[in-house]
């Protein structure tokens, strides 16, 4: 089961409480694609500095947000989706220094 990690090529910041992210190419910011995130995709993208399993993510939601574990389940795997599709989340299949999955 594959670990999911932020991509190394996007910078996000919180401002005002509201995380951006920023997709960096080729050494400039293409801020025609600049990500506000709401309070569920911040705290997934929180959990994302380091490798983590989905499961792992769900559970962190879960605790911090009131909901369904399914509708959880699904919010989780539509933001690792569409994150990925747009190169900003990348799932890779050991954690940080070689310890495996």
């Amino acid at each position: 089961m594959p670990f999911y990690v932020r991509s190394q090529l996007v910078v996000s910041r919180v401002i005002a409480g509201e995380t951006l992210i920023i997709p960096v190419r080729k050494g400039v910011g293409d801020l025609a694609s600049i990500y506000s995130l709401n309070p569920v995709a911040s705290s997934i993208w929180q959990a994302l500095q380091q490798p983590i399993r989905k499961e792992e993510i769900v559970s962190a939601v879960e605790r911090e947000f009131a909901g369904e574990r399914e509708q959880v389940e699904l919010d989780v795997n539509n933001f690792l989706d569409e994150m990925h599709s747009a190169g900003l989340v990348e799932p890779v299949e050991e954690r940080v220094h070689g310890v495996p999955a």
